[in-house]
């Protein structure tokens, strides 16, 4: 007898939830059956385009559905540890978009719900599924290679508050607690060392978003391994987050699913970051279990974030 099919309610229809409608048609037995819109007309375009059958734009009485098990949320970053703390209650498995909260504080209080339930909650930590870095972290375990520097470069163009489509975006993107979270965590993750040494420094506000626009952030593991992360919303391209890691036996370069060694050459793998993402939700809701990139896994990234922002708010006093 075949399972039943897994009902999932998306929150969100910008950018990031078409990636997710992407994958997740890739997975059997899963249906998006349900849209949680925050544009009416948006939602309702984005539904057509990816043929889910319905759109609601209250998260609440969606929520109270027998029907729904699961929810993505694909939501603006400031909404995301609110929405996670009425999903949880709710009683449905959560995969929360990067970052789970926007402070410490709110991270702390939507993890204790997490850990307090019997639901999956998962946060969209696409890093550690990226197939490079999951090579290079066996690579490190299986002692085959030996990690110097790790090297992070994390670029957008955001002089205007604009989408990944470049579209107006109804909400202001943050530099550290999303885009520097990706690096921070995947540091933290390769090398198993939740609490590496952290030190930056931010260049001024942007005068209309009110936001930082390039940020110089230090790590240091407790084997005294190194990454250095340099990350601009002025920078006019490529976009995105490239990788170099240092190493004692080469130097690969990582970007998004692809990994090139000094020469240039490429390094055989398979696999895709977001579809080994939502596939892992999807597998430790149907098994049971506690998926990679748990709430709490993903918690200590969280208070290294706060205490760059509190070291950075005190040199800028």
């Amino acid at each position: 007898m075949s399972e039943q099919p897994l009902r999932l309610l998306l929150a969100g229809e910008g950018g990031i939830a078409g990636v997710h409608m992407r994958v997740l048609g890739e997975i059997p037995g899963v249906e998006v059956a349900c849209l949680v819109g925050g544009d009416e007309a948006d939602a309702r375009t984005f539904a057509a385009e990816w043929q889910i059958p319905e759109v609601v734009l209250d998260m609440d009485t969606a929520l109270t559905r027998d029907d729904l098990d699961a929810v993505i949320l694909a939501t603006p970053s400031p909404r995301h540890a609110d929405q996670a703390e009425r999903v949880i209650a709710a009683g449905k498995h959560l995969l929360c978009e990067i970052p789970m909260a926007l402070s410490l504080a709110d991270a702390e209080r939507i993890v204790a719900r997490a850990e307090a339930s019997d639901r999956v909650c998962m946060v969209a930590h696409t890093r550690r599924f990226n197939p490079p870095h999951r090579e290079l972290k066996r690579r490190l375990a299986a002692g085959e290679f030996h990690l110097q520097h790790l090297v992070s470069e994390t670029y957008f163009f955001r002089r205007e508050n604009l989408n990944m489509q470049g579209q107006p975006r109804r909400w202001v993107d943050n530099l550290l607690w999303h885009h520097a979270c990706h690096s921070v965590d995947l540091f933290a993750w390769l090398l198993d060392d939740p609490e590496p040494e952290a030190w930056g420094s931010r260049g001024p506000d942007h005068p209309e978003l009110g936001i930082p626009m390039d940020m110089s952030i230090g790590l240091r593991s407790r084997r005294g391994v190194l990454a250095t992360l340099a990350l601009s919303f002025n920078n006019r391209g490529p976009f995105g987050g490239f990788y170099r890691y240092i190493g004692e036996e080469d130097t690969f370069l990582a970007f998004r699913d692809e990994l090139e060694d000094h020469r240039g050459e490429s390094v055989p793998l398979s696999g895709s970051g977001f579809l080994d993402q939502d596939r892992e939700f999807v597998a430790a809701i149907r098994e049971g279990r506690a998926p990679e990139a748990s709430f709490s896994s993903c918690l200590p990234s969280m208070r290294v974030l706060d205490r760059l922002q509190r070291s950075m708010a005190s040199s800028q006093a």
